[in-house]
Order: structure tokens, then sequence, then C-alpha cells
């Protein structure tokens, strides 16, 4: 989809067709090798690496919000440019904001239901936001901060203390909202697209449009109209609607299924983890895949403001796609040891039930046996 999406383009301006695949290529391949190495992780890794990417990650944001650093483009700056490659700080950062959160509820469990135990998750989290709604990042901020609450919640945080700073994140996210005129515009689009069809709201009514006319089965996977320069960020930010007008209705469906698939083979993998620092990780990583996928779908389908976010694996983008598959690998490595520790499990239990006494076994060298030699 990234191909066609983007070659027609570049057919029509004159550039290589191959261009975006072949750097789409390139970033995936990074990003395997972040999944086979973050799946191969013990826990003790996992754990020192959240400090470290929360650090990195914090100064990374700080950098693109200065002049001479940060690239803009479309009236935000979200991008560091690192000789021909750019990199997205806040990509980054909801990855390490899980890490973080995940080894320090690791650390002290019981401070969660302590008065003043969620400040450091919540300020740490604020901060972050913050500093990605500057650039301005509405959708990423609001994704970073329901995978926090989603963590705490699983973590056994209370749910009125959780209430409480949901409520006051979203009284913050409206003045937010009401202090930037770029998300004022936004918004205002949002309610009535049409209204600036060939201004603020060309790419979502252009979006309907991809999408209207797809129908049922679509176009067919490469005929798609839409992307030859009337649907703005057709490979990255609003591919789903290019997937609409070439693969029609079947294809949106099918695309949704994937995600909702992910997300239930994601909270099985948090519900059997080992440890409550692998269940948070692994519910926090299914909720940010999740949750985005759903704000770019929502974006793209026109229930949501533009926002601005990728569709997981699927847009083109670097960060994206090296950070999710990243992600990934991590989920991978818990649901590995969440299975590798169930039939030792298991088979203690069968064999204790083979005894037909029901009682464990002695936990002395010899097992009963030997014990019951000494009692003699």
């Amino acid at each position: 989809m990234v191909y066609s999406a983007s070659s027609a383009t570049a057919v029509l301006e004159g550039g290589d067709p191959l261009a975006v695949l072949k750097r789409q290529v390139l970033y995936a391949g990074l990003g395997l090798v972040a999944f086979r190495l973050l799946s191969r992780a013990t826990p003790a890794q996992l754990r020192r690496i959240g400090p470290v990417a929360v650090g990195i990650a914090g100064v990374l944001l700080v950098a693109v919000l200065m002049p001479g650093f940060g690239v803009v483009v479309n009236g935000a700056r979200r991008w560091l440019a690192i000789g021909p490659i750019q990199v997205q700080p806040s990509e980054i950062a909801k990855l390490a904001l899980a890490l973080w959160i995940a080894q320090a509820i690791a650390r002290s469990p019981r401070r969660l239901t302590e008065r003043g135990g969620l400040i450091p998750f919540a300020g740490l989290t604020a901060l972050l936001a913050a500093l990605v709604l500057i650039e301005p990042d509405l959708g990423t901020a609001v994704t970073m901060c329901v995978m926090a609450g989603a963590m705490l919640l699983v973590a056994g945080a209370p749910v009125r203390r959780l209430a409480l700073i949901a409520g006051g994140a979203l009284l913050l996210a409206g003045f937010a909202v009401a202090a930037s005129p770029y998300q004022r515009e936004r918004v205002h689009t949002f309610l009535d697209p049409w209204s600036k069809a060939t201004g603020a709201g060309f790419q979502t009514v252009q979006a309907e449009i991809a999408i209207g006319s797809g129908g049922p089965v679509g176009r067919g996977l490469g005929n798609g109209i839409q992307k030859n320069n009337y649907l703005p960020e057709a490979a990255t930010d609003m591919i789903a609607a290019n997937i609409g007008e070439e693969l029609g209705l079947v294809g949106l469906l099918a695309l949704m299924a994937g995600y909702a698939t992910f997300g239930v083979a994601g909270y099985r993998i948090a519900l059997r983890a080992r440890d409550i620092h692998q269940r948070t990780l692994a519910a926090g990583i299914t909720t940010l895949i999740v949750v985005q996928a759903a704000v770019n779908l929502g974006t793209v389908l026109g229930v949501v403001p533009v926002t601005g976010v990728p569709l997981p694996f699927v847009s083109a983008g670097g960060s994206n796609l090296v950070v999710f598959l990243s992600a990934v690998g991590i989920l991978v490595n818990i649901g590995r040891r969440g299975r590798a520790s169930r039939p030792s499990a298991l088979r203690d239990a069968s064999a204790d039930r083979g005894r037909g006494d029901g009682r464990p076994r002695d936990a002395r060298a010899g097992g009963g046996k030997r014990a019951a030699g000494a009692r003699g």
C-alpha cells in the first residue's frame, strides 16, 4: 500500500517511484533487527532500559523544539534531521514512557495505593505530553496519556484517583486546544470540513471522497485516483483512505480486524505474564498500538479531528515503524516467557495430584521417602 500510494505522485513529479518503498524496506530491516534483539532481552535488561530511554526521549523532545534543530512540516515541528534521516522523537517517547512506567511500578507496586503515589507517574507523563503538545501533536499526546492510564489501571492503581487525573488532563487538553490556533483550526474543521473543502478541510474531504468512491470492494489495488495529488499524505497519515478506495469496505474491515486481533493477542499476553513488570508493559504496548490505530482510522473516517498520527505498521515513515517493531519484540519476549512458565507449573500440579493425597512434595532433599526414613 505504501508503494501504491507513493509511486503515482513520484511519477507525476518526475521522481523515483520506488523511492518511498526503498526507504520503508530499510526502516523495516532496522525495525526487525531491533525486534530480534528485544525479543531475546532478559527482564532485567528491559528494566534497565526504561530510565535511559526516557532520558534520551526527553532530550530529543526538547531538541526538536529548538530553532535550527527541529524540522517544520505542515506547520508542526516534530522531526529532527540527522543527515538524510529524519527522526520523530515523539515516537521514541511513547515506548520510552511505557518502559519507564513498567519498571517504576515493579520497584514498588504498593505505592500506587498510597497518598501521592501516582504523582511521579502523572508528572512524567504530563511533562512528555506537554513537550509533544508544543510541537504541536495532540494525537500523540493523547495516545501517551491513555497508555499510561491503562498501565496504572492494570497495576492496581485506585480507579477514583485515575479518574480525577484523567479529568484534569482533559481540562488541560481543552485549554491547550483553545490556546493554539493550529489546534483550534483543526477542531473547527472537524465539525464542518465541507465548509472549508478547499482550505483547512481539504484533507478530510478528500479522504471521505476516496473511501466513498471505493465502494464495497474498491477500485482495485493500484487503481486509486485520490492519491494522484488529490489526497494529502496519502502514503503516511491518510493511507487508510487509499486502502478504502483501492480495496473498498472489505479492505478496511480486514484492516480493523487485524488490529482487533492484535489487541486480543496482546492483552492475553498481559494476562499470562509472569510478574507485574511484564504484565503492565505488555498492557501498555498493546494499548499504545491499538489506540493509535483507532485514532488514525477515526481521523480518516472523519469521526475525530485530524491529528497527524500514522497508522501502525502500515503508514510510510521510519520512526514509527522501527519503534513499533521494537515494541512488538518486547511483547513477543513477554509472551514467550509467560508461555514457558505455565507448563512447569502445570507439571508440578499434575505430579502432586498423581500422588493421590493432594499434599505438596517435601521441599527437603530426597523428597518424602527420605524424610519418612529419617522419621523412622
